[in-house]
């Protein structure tokens, strides 16, 4: 998605802001969906015009140990799961309300891999198209590049929203829902001039760099060098990123398009 050009980040955001948005969030037995399982997951839907309109959530037994770890973080424990229903017995409930609206969630690729791994050992298939898929990880990144955190309990600290516990299913999808109406709203009620100049202050890795300018990574560097731009470095691992406003400035076409605004 950070690979789009500026004007067509701000078509699909004004797009998705109209939309039924489904809001999911999976706590699992660990970070690979190959090796993990959900322990539970939430849905939530709403609209920026009606507000909430379902909420759902289960615990559900992944029939593996909980670690002691995921126990700590998520509070939820090895009793609590024994006596939940199976999976097979949650997923036919939820996978109907996934399949609608623009599914949602913060870091959702996360998310998205645990639903296709236990919709797979359902024996069906989940998929949605890239269109309909809305990650509020990288709408922060878009819109919010000068915070040094877009992790949600940050961002619920951040904006003040009244949610007072996190690394839970449904509290989650509530932050998320807080702050998709949060950024959405702005999406939708500022001028596109305002937008596109805040959407310059993203910083984008190499690789976005590269797809957003259509070549490789060693060329992408080597117009960056030509140009003057310099990167940031960015992080623990102090990865290199550029400003997106600097990048597209490489795209003749990109120029002239922006400069009508």
């Amino acid at each position: 998605m950070s690979s789009k050009s500026s004007a067509d980040l701000l078509a699909h955001y004004r797009h998705v802001s109209q939309q039924l948005l489904t809001i999911v969030d999976v706590e699992t037995t660990g970070h690979r969906a190959t090796e993990g399982r959900v322990i539970e997951v939430s849905v939530l839907q709403a609209t920026l015009a009606d507000g909430i309109l379902h909420q759902q959530t289960d615990l559900i037994n992944p029939q593996m140990p909980v670690p002691e770890t995921i126990t700590a973080f998520t509070g939820i424990s090895q009793d609590m799961v024994d006596q939940a229903p199976l999976a097979t017995e949650v997923w036919h409930r939820y996978l109907p309300f996934l399949n609608q609206g623009v599914l949602t969630a913060h870091n959702l690729s996360f998310d998205y891999a645990f639903i296709r791994a236990e919709s797979d050992r359902l024996g069906t298939s989940f998929e949605r198209s890239r269109d309909q898929q809305f990650c509020t990880v990288i709408l922060s990144r878009l819109m919010l590049p000068e915070l040094p955190s877009r992790r949600l309990p940050d961002l619920v600290k951040h904006f003040g929203f009244d949610i007072h516990e996190s690394h839970r299913a449904a509290a989650d999808t509530l932050a998320c829902w807080c702050l998709a109406k949060r950024l959405l709203t702005e999406i939708q009620n500022e001028s596109d001039k305002a937008l596109l100049q805040r959407f310059t202050n993203q910083w984008l890795p190499l690789g976005d760099v590269a797809a957003l300018l259509g070549c490789s990574g060693r060329e992408a560097r080597g117009l960056l060098q030509r140009a003057g731009i310099k990167p940031r470095l960015i992080g623990r691992h102090k990865t290199p990123m550029y400003q997106r406003g600097k990048v597209e400035q490489l795209q003749p076409s990109q120029t002239v398009q922006l400069s009508w605004f």
